[in-house]
């Protein structure tokens, strides 16, 4: 442990997800000041003409989004070299996260903030001054790949209280290494 409250030691570089309106950035900025690291907003990397497109209600394909998960990894590697980061993105796709491991050079945990789609719907439809429209809820929901077992990270219901889910994602990066639900199913809510 290192002295930023109780910090893990590691991991590097930590990755707050989820579709738009998920509270990703809020997450991540939380987590980002408890461990004194630095924070990386994912969203202000987007080139003015993705941003457009998707102000536009037009969702951008893999091939916009290349260029801009590329921009995202370097910048975790250059800040990583310095400091942890914590960095609020997307990362909707499996192959998303992937590029941003290979590219950034950087162990990275995923904390995947996600809700019911009324849920996510409600929340999206408050948020007012972000170039994402809430229309565009529906097609990142299309996009999302939830977080595989052998992906390392926890997913942290959106309705949880900011200092529980800055709680819940310490304790993962405390003590576990594989993708969890906090909280963990009992074995009965197991529908396998």
């Amino acid at each position: 442990m290192d002295a930023a409250a109780g910090a893990p030691e590691s991991p590097v570089a930590i990755v707050v997800m989820g579709v738009a309106g998920a509270g990703k950035s809020t997450l991540a900025a939380a987590i980002a000041e408890r461990l004194d690291a630095a924070f990386i907003e994912a969203d202000d990397l987007h080139s003015a003409a993705a941003k457009a497109q998707m102000a536009a209600g037009v969702p951008l394909t893999d091939q916009d989004r290349w260029p801009w998960l590329t921009r995202v990894a370097l910048r975790v590697r250059k800040e990583g070299r310095a400091r942890r980061v914590v960095v609020a993105c997307s990362a909707l796709r499996r192959v998303y996260r992937d590029a941003l491991i290979r590219d950034s050079a950087t162990d990275l945990v995923f904390v995947h903030v996600h809700g019911s789609d009324e849920e996510l719907a409600a929340r999206i439809g408050q948020r007012t001054g972000h170039f994402m429209p809430a229309s565009m809820l529906a097609s990142q929901l299309a996009t999302l790949e939830p977080l595989a077992a052998d992906e390392n990270g926890i997913v942290i219901p959106l309705a949880m209280p900011l200092d529980e889910a800055t709680d819940a994602a310490f304790e993962f990066l405390r003590y576990e290494s594989r993708a969890i639900s906090f909280p963990p199913q009992s074995p009965k809510d197991d529908p396998s």
